[in-house]
């Protein structure tokens, strides 16, 4: 799909989703293909593809991995460290189990319960 196209269906900004694209490309998720009708295709199976490969390709390992505070001595800020840690590594797990088959196939069972049938 040219980013153009892609732009326009999802309401984002031309340069904005090139930089995102770029992004992607860089890390291995989608590559482009030249040519008047070239644009931009998945590197792999969708099935392959996980959100946090997604996410992680866009964000860098910071957004994954909680921020430690070594220096935090006191049992307040080391319990609130110890429950965001949790939330972090529930928050990847839960990326890590979903694909963007998943995504595709979940968006095309929406649209099937939007559809009405009129006799």
């Amino acid at each position: 799909m040219q980013i153009r196209q892609m732009a326009e269906l999802q309401n984002i900004p031309i340069r904005y989703l090139e930089q995102l694209l770029a992004t992607l490309r860089r890390g291995g998720i989608i590559k482009s293909i030249r040519g008047a009708k070239g644009g931009y295709v998945l590197a792999r199976e969708p099935r392959t593809i996980t959100l946090l490969d997604c996410l992680t390709c866009i964000e860098g390992l910071d957004a994954i991995a909680p921020v430690s505070h070594q220096n935090s001595q006191n049992a307040e800020n080391q319990v609130i460290q110890e429950v965001w840690q949790e939330a972090c590594q529930a928050a990847n797990a839960v990326l890590q189990q979903h694909t963007l088959q998943d995504l595709c196939e979940r968006r095309n069972n929406h649209r099937q319960k939007d559809l009405m049938y009129y006799i």
